[in-house]
């Protein structure tokens, strides 16, 4: 069995609307509650990471099914949105869309169905995607289009 660990460190002043520091290998920011939520607005916050963390880890997972499916990608990009819910106060990170826009070459209709199969199963396999599974709803939207 191989293990992995990561660090980070974290520093936060202020009580609720302070704002911190955090501080990884390959990752430092400032961070606090979000404007929209009753902060600062200062770097970056819970949910964007919590959103980051997730699209990485599909986006990474997908382009390595597809290389790994043989499918001649001419450039591969996503959009995520990481939707909350906030009711009597409670803030419910409720649902991530994955919306990653594949440029085949010359692709066939069959080959658009792989592709749709391997993004669904890129879903089903992210590591951060299962992490989060009975807890978040994560759903993919995947636009598929022939290069010019």
């Amino acid at each position: 069995m191989v293990q992995h660990t990561f660090r980070m460190d974290l520093k936060w002043g202020d009580g609720r609307n302070g704002s911190g520091v955090l501080k990884a290998d390959k990752l430092k920011s400032e961070i606090s509650i979000p404007k929209e939520m009753g902060g600062l607005g200062i770097g970056t916050n819970p949910d964007e990471m919590l959103l980051g963390a997730a699209a990485t880890c599909y986006l990474i997972t997908l382009a390595t099914l597809l290389e790994n499916s043989k499918v001649q990608v001419a450039s591969l990009s996503m959009r995520a949105e990481g939707i909350v819910n906030v009711s009597n106060g409670v803030f419910t990170y409720e649902k991530i869309l994955h919306k990653p826009y594949v440029l085949l070459e010359s692709p066939t209709e069959r080959e658009k169905e792989r592709v749709m199969r391997i993004a669904k199963k890129a879903e089903q396999t992210c590591m951060i995607s299962k992490a989060l599974k009975g807890n978040v709803m994560i759903e993919s939207y995947v636009q598929i289009e022939q290069a010019r």
